[in-house]
């Protein structure tokens, strides 16, 4: 039996369930609520504290979705609101005063809130929730033409479009070993995958808040045997729920990938029952909130007798960036527009980084490299520029090596959560690129440089 420690802050939620803020530490703003005095500002003496209860407001909190989602009233004043939570993970409905309720799954909260007389917004506090969807307002009697309402907690009223300026004092980023793992030994693995939140530095001068599984973007690569057993422990030291599907295992959506709360552990137990490169991600409700904001890796299952040696083997997740500000979680909406404009695109979290850092193979050697496109949302065209893949696995499909036509491969074509196995032997010294052939993410930093021997095809 083996274990693989790692660290990390996230939390953990069923694939189709929305992650709200827990009763504990509260989570990172997406965008900061309006001020009190803000709202104050629209209130009238009959909305002030201390004045007696005028009614009830029931609201049912559903996966990304209030209803009702706008409520009148006749009179400005103080209301009882109950919030039911009928979805799968924790919620909460917070209006633009500060006040807040909190309901876990099947549970129901109430909280008495001050309705000024020009309305009151509300929402889901969770990062990405109230951009998903989770969003309404209280309105008293009918409006005046031209009336607005104090600002949404956790909401934009447009999103974000353009790339954070770049901070000349953020930290230097930390360069991903890309080498691949060994396989673990044995047959039966423990794993260790903490939910870890941490600042992350994605590119030169560009800090994310990020969600992770083992405190780095991508999380570990886990390699295994067709048939192996593994049992992945998962403790969410983070401040809102998370969940975990791993494409490797075959389980039902409401057993495993489950929330788990901020706090609480939670073990994931497949067997690879089938061989290849595999995604794992989070599916808490946005699943593209989480998944785009660092909560993905790759797990390799080897087929039965394992993979022949090679002389070098390296593991690389393609992935994007879609940036908020400066030390903040990544910007939802524009991670959800249906033409994607990512400001990066990159090979194991990093822009540029095996550009900046080439990495050494053997001239005339066999190089083996696991590719995973963990997306969200683009595709990847792998290729290295200089050489032909002779062998190549795409899910489950192969191009063999010494095949009877002679057949080879220029670059492999990834959807998002596709993976693929390739081998190439560089000819000659010399650098050796390699890009997705989408050249205008190359740009965005999806390049890095293999470099056999010393660099020098001329020497």
């Amino acid at each position: 039996m083996t274990r693989m420690r790692a660290s990390l802050l996230i939390a953990v939620v069923s694939l189709v369930a929305a992650a709200c803020s827990s009763a504990g530490a509260a989570p990172k703003w997406t965008f900061p609520p309006a001020q009190a005095q803000e709202a104050a500002a629209f209130q009238s003496p009959a909305a002030q504290p201390g004045g007696e209860i005028l009614g009830l407001i029931e609201i049912t909190a559903a996966d990304l979705s209030f209803s009702p989602s706008a409520v009148t009233v006749a009179l400005a004043g103080a209301y009882t609101v109950k919030l039911t939570n009928t979805g799968a993970i924790q919620h909460n409905i917070t209006f633009a005063d500060g006040t807040s309720a909190v309901a876990d799954p099947g549970q129901t909260a109430s909280v008495t809130v001050h309705v000024p007389g020009g309305g009151l917004m509300f929402s889901c506090s969770i990062p990405g929730h109230a951009q998903a969807g989770m969003t309404g307002s209280i309105t008293v009697g009918t409006m005046p033409m031209g009336s607005t309402m104090p600002g949404m907690p956790g909401a934009s009223s447009a999103p974000t479009t353009a790339t954070p300026s770049a901070d000349p004092n953020a930290p230097a980023y930390v360069l991903r070993d890309a080498t691949a793992p060994a396989v673990l030994p044995g047959t039966v693995h423990d794993v260790d995958l903490p939910i870890i939140e941490k600042d992350i530095t994605v590119a030169k001068g560009f800090v994310v808040h990020a969600w992770t599984f083992g405190g780095t973007v991508p999380g570990p690569v886990i390699r295994v045997h067709l048939g192996d057993t593994v049992r992945v422990h998962l403790t969410n030291q983070g401040t809102m729920s998370h969940s975990i599907d791993f494409h490797a295992s075959q389980t039902a959506m409401n057993h495993q990938m489950v929330e788990i709360k901020p706090g609480e552990t939670f073990t994931y137990t497949f067997t690879a029952d089938y061989a290849g490169v595999w995604m794992y991600h989070c599916g808490t409700a946005p699943a593209l909130h989480h998944i785009a904001n660092g909560m993905f890796g790759m797990v390799i299952v080897e087929p039965k007798g394992g993979l022949p040696e090679v002389d070098n083997e390296f593991a690389f997740v393609q992935s994007e960036w879609y940036l908020g500000a400066q030390g903040e979680p990544a910007d939802y909406s524009k991670a959800s527009s249906g033409a994607p404009a990512p400001d990066f695109v990159v090979f194991n979290g990093i822009a540029n980084q095996y550009k900046d850092n080439p990495i050494q193979v053997t001239t005339k050697g066999r190089v083996r490299v696991f590719v995973l496109d963990a997306g969200p949302s683009i595709d990847s065209s792998y290729h290295v520029v200089g050489t032909i893949f002779d062998q190549v696995i795409k899910e489950g499909v192969a191009l063999l090596r010494g095949n009877a036509g002679g057949w080879g491969a220029q670059a492999v074509d990834l959807s998002p959560a596709q993976g693929a196995i390739i081998e190439f032997s560089p000819r000659e010294d010399g650098m050796y690129p390699f890009v997705t052939h989408a050249f205008n993410f190359v740009v965005r930093g999806a390049i890095g440089i293999f470099m056999a021997g010393d660099g020098d095809p001329l020497n």
